[in-house]
């Protein structure tokens, strides 16, 4: 008897009516147990870590917004730090301006009173090196005329 399904020869690919009895009942030993207890399991399982990537990325998007957040924040700082920095620098360079301008003024101040100092000092040691040279002068000018001359003069009165 031909206990194959199929009516033609295949070799050991045609099943035979009890070996296909006999594969769906192992099968169906095997399949219930397994879609009863195992595959519940697995399926939530995956779900819960499907759950926990999901929150994962939703806190990591809130970290990342968080750091978005302080960057901005940070760089709005570094931006004001900036121009009170160069505020305070700009105020420095005119204050120094100024004092450079004002330090400037007073040394011609104090240039032009030395100078004025001076110049009355050598007006008076003027004054009075020309009021003692006339006066040596006419004893010189007596002197080097009698070495001229040969002989002593004698200074007639005006």
């Amino acid at each position: 008897m031909n206990d194959n399904l199929l009516p033609f020869d295949i070799g050991p690919l045609n099943p035979s009516g009890y070996g296909l009895i006999l594969s769906l009942v192992c099968f169906a030993l095997v399949f219930f147990p397994l879609s009863r207890w195992l595959l519940p399991r697995a399926v939530r399982i995956q779900e819960e870590r499907a759950e926990r990537i999901e929150g994962g990325m939703e806190h990591a998007e809130r970290v990342r917004a968080e750091a978005r957040a302080l960057r901005e924040e940070r760089e709005a700082l570094l931006a004001a730090a900036r121009h009170d920095a160069a505020r305070t620098r700009q105020r420095a360079h005119e204050e120094g301006t100024a004092l450079i301008v004002a330090a400037r003024e007073d040394g011609q101040r104090e240039r032009e009173r030395i100078l004025a100092a001076g110049a009355a000092a050598i007006e008076a040691e003027r004054t009075v090196a020309v009021a003692a040279l006339r006066a040596d002068a006419e004893g010189w000018g007596r002197v080097l005329a009698e070495r001229i001359i040969g002989e002593p003069l004698t200074i007639r009165s005006k």
